[in-house]
């Protein structure tokens, strides 16, 4: 990697410019298995500096709170109940104003590098309503009403982050107090009102996370602590829970050889099979898999279950550990803060009250919380295209619902000017970025072979054979449905979820793709008890034209740059609703 200038591929273009599309993510694959994306060391440095300014500023808020006192003396201020309140709020704010996931050139956005804020704050943008029966949600276009509830939002969050404490509370050993119930309760009125309007809004808040501390705050004294505890521990246990499947070890090749601190090619080839023909997970990949798959599920419960001592600080060290690992690779779609918060949280609320159990319930409250977690952490597992992969808490499991857009230059000209927006197309942002078309070509195909490592990269390029045809493939760009997300709501963090028929009828109002314009793959996620995935076919003028699955089994064994995966149709618009099993080739258009 360079410090200033991507280290790129040594390809002959137009030699490779020739090649079909799985002859041109080849070299693209070996070289990621090697170098990963080649991100320059400055742009790496820049996050980082972003982590730093975000502990310096939460730092800064934490201390100017009446009664905690010393800026170097952690030790006397750590573990005080607004504390840890002020920092769940501030992290929410961070993130919903766009400054955490998904925030700039490691997620594709160049110009500007975030979106949440400069939409959400701007009418006439695309809501997507989670529920639209519910009285008063209905819509697709942010109004006065959406900017008002968003503005609430930050203004409530920033009124708490400068509040004072309400006062000694005995049973917590703290003078300082909690915040004034008022605001919390704001808070989450106001977050749960937003998210009906937009569930875009809500996810980006990490509503699943910063969201249920909020509720927790809710309780009064020692319950409050069990309850934050709980959520914890639902995060973790509902992430384990996810991994156990065939995919998670793509996700830590791809994450290990794009790793920044692992530079060495040699190193980073060893996390693969046999490279550079067979750039399947290796033996370490999937030992690395296994082994963080299961302290992230028991580790937690020894933490939760044990009352201080040695036990509780061996537990809080590994859990540590295994965060700053995930944020030591700098992954794509950067969630680092997050992971800087669950490191902060292991310590203000697992060392800092480690004598707080189950037995010290004082309601049943925070039972209730944790059921609510837990029981859409069963539904997102057991039906995935039900609920986000965010609270469905599938974190990196590799095994959450994407999308791939194969649009044509008109259809994309069209989105340009048929939304509002503050970003570009994707394409047109790394043709600006990179200088030309064909500087853009090889960062565009960078991320073709990142989304190939992944397993359901896979199905997704095979199908995408069959929704372009019989047009010739040349006439579109291909480009995740995350992406489109991205330009036209604002946000995305690796969430198909976003990117489904909401968004394709929304834009269909907007810019009246003719038939054949736009072609869409939407693939759900794997669901925990069966293995295959199911996939759908749209054109956005004609609507679904065909449904059916791919099995996992033929995702995993197969290499990056192969689409050629084996498909069984259940339903197809032009074949009378029949089921076949085939292997996907030229098919007519609907």
């Amino acid at each position: 990697m360079g410090f200033l200038k991507q280290t790129t591929p040594d390809i002959d273009f137009a030699t490779w410019s020739r090649g079909t599309r799985a002859e041109k993510i080849r070299p693209m694959a070996r070289h990621w298995a090697e170098v990963g994306f080649g991100t320059p060391v400055a742009l790496h440095l820049f996050y980082v500096g972003k982590i730093l300014a975000y502990v310096l500023v939460g730092w800064v808020i934490v201390i100017s709170t009446p009664g905690i006192d010393g800026f170097f003396d952690v030790t006397t201020w750590y573990n005080e109940p607004i504390v840890f309140q002020k920092i769940v709020l501030y992290t929410m704010l961070f993130e919903v104003v766009g400054l955490g996931c998904g925030f700039g050139p490691l997620n594709n956005r160049f110009f500007p590098p975030l979106g949440s804020i400069l939409y959400w704050l701007r009418p006439k943008t695309i809501r997507q309503p989670p529920w639209p029966r519910i009285p008063l949600t209905a819509g697709d276009s942010r109004g006065p009403v959406d900017v008002v509830l968003y503005a609430a939002l930050l203004v409530v969050l920033v009124i708490a982050l400068f509040s004072p404490g309400s006062g000694a509370i005995p049973e917590l050993d703290t003078t300082v107090g909690v915040l004034p119930s008022w605001q919390i309760w704001a808070v989450v009125g106001v977050l749960a009102a937003v998210g009906l309007r937009d569930k875009t809004v809500f996810l980006a808040a990490r509503g699943e996370v910063y969201g249920a501390f909020t509720v927790a705050f809710l309780f009064s004294g020692v319950d409050m602590v069990i309850a934050a505890k709980l959520v914890f521990l639902c995060i973790w246990l509902g992430a384990a829970t996810s991994k156990l499947n065939k995919h998670f070890p793509f996700v830590i090749a791809t994450m290990m050889s794009n790793n920044p601190i692992w530079r060495s090619p040699t190193i980073k080839r060893k996390f693969f099979e046999n490279f550079p023909d067979d750039l399947r997970p290796g033996r370490r990949s999937r030992w690395i898999a296994h082994f963080s798959t299961a302290i992230e599920g028991l580790v937690p419960l020894v933490l939760f279950f044990s009352h201080g001592g040695w036990v509780t600080a061996v537990a809080a060290a590994i859990m540590l550990v295994f965060h700053f690992g995930i944020l030591s690779s700098i992954p794509m779609g950067v969630p680092l803060e997050w992971n800087v918060f669950m490191m902060f949280g292991i310590v203000a609320i697992f060392v800092g009250h480690p004598d707080i159990g189950l037995t010290d319930l004082q309601s049943p409250w925070p039972i209730l919380l944790f059921a609510v977690s837990a029981g859409t952490v069963t539904i997102g597992n057991l039906m995935p295209r039900k609920v986000s992969f965010l609270p469905g808490m599938r974190y990196y499991a590799g095994n959450w619902d994407t999308g791939l857009w194969c649009i044509k230059p008109s259809a994309s000209a069209k989105i340009e000017k048929g939304i509002v927006a503050i970003a570009s197309m994707p394409a047109a942002q790394l043709e600006r970025f990179y200088g030309s078309p064909e500087a853009a070509q090889i960062p565009l195909y960078m991320g073709y072979a990142f989304r190939s490592f992944n397993s359901h990269g896979r199905a997704l390029f095979t199908l995408a054979h069959r929704a372009m045809q019989p047009t010739p493939e040349e006439q579109y760009v291909l480009t995740d449905g995350e992406r489109i997300c991205s330009t036209a709501m604002g946000w995305n963090f690796g969430d198909g979820h976003l990117s489904n028929e909401q968004l394709i009828e929304s834009l269909q109002r907007r810019c009246h793709f003719e038939p054949g314009e736009v072609r869409i793959v939407l693939l759900d996620a794997q669901p925990i008890h069966r293995q295959t995935q199911e996939y759908r076919l749209i054109d956005p003028a004609v609507g679904e034209f065909e449904r059916g699955y791919v099995r996992v089994a033929d995702l995993v064994t197969r290499q990056p740059w192969d689409d050629r995966v084996p498909v069984t149709v259940t339903w197809r618009a032009d074949n009378g609703g029949s089921s076949r099993s085939e292997r996907s080739g030229p098919l007519p258009a609907p």
